[in-house]
């Protein structure tokens, strides 16, 4: 999944694709290099963003997907926590709500999920942009977030969302520290609750920074080695900026997770002989 932000502010290319043009531009050259999925998010949800309203954020998006939608068959995920704009997005030709709230932020989005039959990404996360870091705690953080989804998905459920429509994201680094994020890429695999898939997203984010001693703009090393260690715990979507660099990483993951299950098959085998 390559991120396209069409944001002044976002944490790592605020400003770069702000116009919606260089934001098309940007969409097909994370294109050929290989995204399977392009997210189009016009508000920063970076610790501290102030929120923008409905027809800004629309104004931003829209005419990305658009030209996507005209011109490609990629998969298309809309970054918002409301409803009027994932509608509009859905109607000019996304596929997917990613919405960092868990559909909470906005009460129609549930019932918007339900009608279009659209793919969600239900993501958790403490708190809101403007307050997540302040101060997450947590008794057991896998646990907590665990149980979060298991209470979203029946909500969800109830409410005719298809648990085939839905991806899982633990949040990393949406009110976590930074050892809730190392805890929750360490457990990834008792994070799949009813066995669905997990989306991951650690491009270039602070908890990299802050081990590695590096800005934003020299975090891609870390970022590639902690996308590996996700697709070998199991992620199915990681998301990211740096598409070219991270379809490597993720070819050579899925090449070492075929030699570990078949190493473990025949371990088994022998065992059992």
């Amino acid at each position: 999944m390559g991120i396209v932000n069409v944001t002044p502010d976002s944490f790592f290319d605020g400003g770069y694709h702000a116009d919606p043009q260089r934001a098309i531009d940007h969409a097909f050259k994370l294109l050929e290099e290989g995204a399977d999925i392009l997210d189009i998010g016009g508000e920063s949800s970076r610790p501290g963003a102030q929120p923008v309203d409905a027809q800004l954020e629309m104004d931003r998006v829209l005419p990305v997907i658009e030209a996507l939608a005209n011109r490609s068959h990629v998969l298309i995920s809309v970054d918002t926590t409301k409803a009027v704009v994932a509608e509009a997005a859905l109607q000019a030709g996304a596929h997917i709500i990613n919405d960092i709230s868990g559909l909470r932020h906005d009460p129609r989005m549930v019932g918007l999920a339900a009608q279009s039959r659209a793919g969600v990404v239900l993501m958790h996360m403490q708190g809101t942009p403007q307050t997540m870091q302040m101060n997450p705690t947590y008794e057991d953080v896998v646990a907590e977030i665990t149980t979060f989804f298991n209470e979203r998905l029946s909500r969800l459920s109830d409410d005719g969302v298809s648990l085939s429509q839905v991806v899982l994201d633990p949040g990393i680094g949406f009110g976590k520290s930074f050892d809730h994020n190392w805890t929750l890429l360490d457990r990834l695999p008792d994070l799949m609750v009813r066995g669905l898939p997990l989306l991951v997203g650690v491009s270039r984010k602070r908890f990299l920074g802050e081990l590695c001693g590096r800005d934003v703009g020299d975090r891609l090393p870390a970022s590639l080695a902690a996308l590996t260690a996700s697709v070998l715990a199991g992620a199915a979507i990681v998301r990211v900026h740096d598409v070219k660099e991270s379809c490597d990483a993720v070819r050579v993951a899925d090449r070492l997770r075929i030699e570990i299950r078949h190493h473990a098959k025949v371990d088994t085998a022998i065992a059992h002989s």
